[in-house]
């Protein structure tokens, strides 16, 4: 019970800690264009050996994954 609980509270301070990365799942069309599609974001582990990703939405057409720094422009836009 004890791990449970543990996991809940990290869990909540976690969340309302503002992500390191952002991640997206970039798919490459032709000429040269790429669409960026944000999938969910990442959080940096207190002991600074890690991360905690939490994805939204698994891509599976190929592409890629890539992990970005927040900027002002993604937290206003809630994205």
């Amino acid at each position: 019970m004890t791990r449970n609980a543990n996991y809940k509270n990290n869990r909540k301070a976690r969340e309302t800690k503002s992500p390191a990365f952002i991640a997206y799942h970039v798919t490459e069309k032709a000429e040269d264009k790429s669409f960026w599609t944000r999938i969910g974001a990442a959080w940096d582990h207190e002991d600074g050996k890690g991360f905690t990703l939490q994805l939204d939405l698994v891509p599976v057409s190929g592409g890629r994954i890539v992990l970005r720094t927040p900027t002002e422009a993604t937290e206003e836009r809630g994205a």
